[in-house]
């Protein structure tokens, strides 16, 4: 991106019978938002006009056949398809999941080619983006394919970050899915995070323990004293501020998270049942340890309100600032880096 230029924001606009296109609408219905950076949504001109006139948004727009010739102080919207899609407010349908995954594959396109800065996706369904082609639990997942990096899931607001060792697996798999190797990933992945994309130097990790009470000394599993324990003290030795495995269910009611800069859960629903009860509608889901950066909101397609006008856009507002953060961070990041090389460079 050359300097002085606004940061070119993808947006993949997730499922068309969802609150997406709501969120995304309501949030560059605000003309101050063009001071931050230039939106490129990836749909269709004919799909966006529906959508508004639906939802009764007031919003102008500058229709384009490729993200490379998006206008600064311009809503852009790139026209990834022709057709008219059926559009039916609160279904999950097949047709919704394949225009969002169009959309998806697209954005990501224009992502390793970059013409966009940064990626911000609307939420999808799990289930109707299913096909031959695309066969992912989720953007994360697919995203790890596409793009450079070890991909970690990362629930960040400005005062707490929560990663996940195992995310999308069914909770009786994920004890047999955290092995060594895993665990020194997750941490060395979620430390450089820390470090490169939220400026913080020396981060201090806790990690969750995977069974009840972290095991009570294998009362209750032995996973903890196996796996997450020498796992953990290894790093510890070797410099890492890396500490637990900590009881769940303690956790954050005791407001222990906040001695740290980021925690580690064990599985998906014990990071994000506390990350959400804590911080939803501020949160953001920000998939950290990749070449590019790629945030959404905290929440999913909300079928019981899409088409009624009542979606809150906050939390997708919020990943456009904390991709825009994170962005501007990573610039800074290799600046410092790059010269602290060449300071080395020039000693020797």
């Amino acid at each position: 991106m050359q300097e002085g230029k606004n940061i070119k924001l993808g947006i993949s606009v997730g499922d068309l019978n969802g609150i997406g296109c709501e969120i995304i609408l309501k949030t560059f219905e605000d003309s101050r938002m063009l001071d931050f950076c230039t939106p490129v949504i990836f749909a269709s001109n004919k799909t966006i006009s529906f959508q508004k006139n639906e939802l009764g948004i007031e919003i102008n727009y500058n229709g384009i056949q490729d993200a490379s010739k998006a206008l600064d102080g311009k809503t852009n919207v790139v026209n990834v398809w022709k057709e008219v899609p059926n559009i039916q407010f609160g279904q999950p349908t097949e047709e919704a999941g394949k225009y969002a995954i169009e959309s998806l594959k697209a954005a990501v396109e224009a992502l390793k080619k970059d013409e966009i800065d940064v990626l911000v996706t609307a939420p999808i369904n799990k289930n109707n983006i299913q096909t031959e082609d695309f066969n992912f639990p989720g953007h994360t997942d697919f995203l790890a394919q596409e793009l450079e990096g070890e991909s970690l899931m990362f629930m960040v607001t400005e005062d707490l970050k929560i990663g996940l060792l195992t995310d999308h697996v069914a909770v009786k798999d994920a004890p047999g899915a955290i092995n060594p190797i895993l665990i020194r990933t997750k941490v060395r992945t979620i430390e450089k995070s820390l470090q490169m994309d939220f400026g913080i130097r020396r981060p201090k990790v806790a990690l969750l323990g995977i069974n009840p009470h972290s095991g009570d000394n294998g009362v209750i599993g032995n996973e903890d004293d196996e796996v997450l324990r020498p796992v953990i003290q290894e790093m510890s030795d070797a410099g890492h501020l890396v500490y637990g495995p900590y009881p769940a269910d303690s956790f954050f009611g005791s407001d222990g998270y906040k001695n740290f800069d980021a925690i580690l859960a064990a599985y998906h629903d014990q990071g994000l049942i506390p990350f959400k009860t804590l911080s939803f509608g501020r949160g953001v889901n920000f998939t950290a340890g990749l070449s590019k950066v790629r945030t959404s909101p905290d929440h999913g397609t909300a079928y019981e309100i899409a088409g009624k006008n009542q979606a809150d856009h906050s939390s997708f507002k919020e990943a456009i600032f904390t991709a825009i953060s994170i962005f501007r961070n990573r610039q800074e990041f290799r600046e410092l880096t790059e010269n602290q090389l060449q300071k080395q460079k020039v000693r020797r």
